[in-house]
Parts: C-alpha cells; sequence; structure tokens
C-alpha cells in the first residue's frame, strides 16, 4: 500500500485535541494527546475507505466519472 500524506488540522478542546483531514471533508475525530488523535484519525479515514467501498458493492452498476467544477472568481474593483 503506498502511503498518502493528508494534513490534519487540530486543536484543544477542554482536555481533548480534536481534528480533522483537510483533504477529505467529514473525517474528523479527537484522543487525549496529539500521538492519539493522530492514530484516531487514521483509523476514521480507514473506516471511510472501508465504508465507501461497501456502498460501491451495493451498487455494482454504478459508474464514476471524474470531473472539473470551476470556481467563480470574485474580482474586487477598488473606489476611484
Amino acid at each position: 500500500m503506498a502511503n498518502l500524506i493528508l494534513t490534519l488540522e487540530y486543536w484543544k478542546d477542554g482536555g481533548w485535541y480534536v481534528g480533522q483531514l483537510v483533504e477529505i471533508p467529514g473525517i474528523m475525530s479527537q484522543g487525549h494527546t496529539l500521538d492519539a488523535l493522530q492514530s484516531n484519525i487514521a483509523d476514521a479515514y480507514h473506516q471511510a475507505l472501508a465504508d465507501e467501498r461497501t456502498q460501491a458493492d451495493a451498487h455494482p452498476r454504478s459508474k464514476s466519472i471524474p470531473i472539473l467544477v470551476q470556481r467563480e472568481v470574485t474580482r474586487i474593483h477598488p473606489h476611484p
């Protein structure tokens, strides 16, 4: 299995370290230490992958394609 480097955004909430993966919305976890949070977030990531595979197996006729979604750029014009 290839390694994947993701960004863990975390903060303290009471006695807990709470965090989420920046690149994958919805993957969140917590731990009493930063090491525990890292381990727990990795577990959450692997569980999400397993759930995704299970859902894909439930819909064997489904297909997926990559799409490009362009962001709208808002330009700010200075006042004269």
